[in-house]
């Protein structure tokens, strides 16, 4: 099954096919997508600043040049599974962060053996991935030149930066 749940920048795909990866035991969150200025402007814009600020501070997340990469962590995968280092927001039923405070890339990417399953919500899905990774990466080029220019010797992740990315994402996302 595949759902599409509609919401703009914040829009969502979904699968019951990620429940039983035919990929690995723990899916995608093998490899989590650095959250990149983008993901962090939506993440405040969706009332997520004091979150950020507390995972930042727990280095859950931690700095990087183009964001924030969300830390991962070694550990069992179902009740048997192997050992894997997987990302560190991974609970037994799966991810543990609110859709509004996930990289943008976790709530609407979706593995190609999705797409390929016969069901009636593929095309819109495929459509409506491919204009969200169009979106998310022309405002990370945008935001990612405001950054160098106005932090140049690197942002500061605190609350007037991230806000400031919150309000710079909004605009973007508005004037889409």
């Amino acid at each position: 099954m595949l759902r599409l749940v509609v919401l703009g920048p914040h829009t969502r795909i979904l699968s019951s096919l990620c429940a039983a990866c035919p990929h690995s035991p723990a899916g995608c969150c093998v490899a989590p997508p650095r959250m990149d200025w983008s993901d962090i402007g939506r993440v405040v814009a969706r009332g997520g600043l004091e979150w950020l600020l507390a995972e930042v501070a727990a280095r859950r997340l931690l700095p990087d040049p183009g964001g924030l990469v969300l830390k991962k962590r070694k550990g069992v995968v179902g009740k048997d599974g192997p050992r894997l280092a997987k990302c560190v927001y991974v609970g037994e039923a799966g991810c543990t962060i609110d859709h509004d405070r996930r990289p943008a890339t976790c709530n609407y990417f979706v593995c190609e053996s999705v797409f390929a399953e016969d069901v009636p919500n593929a095309p819109p899905a495929r459509e409506a991935h491919a204009e969200l990774a169009r979106s998310y990466a022309a405002w990370d080029v945008v935001l990612s030149a405001q950054v160098a220019e106005q932090w140049p010797d690197g942002p500061t992740y605190d609350a007037a930066f991230l806000g400031w990315l919150g309000d710079a994402f909004s605009a973007l996302a508005s004037a889409r």
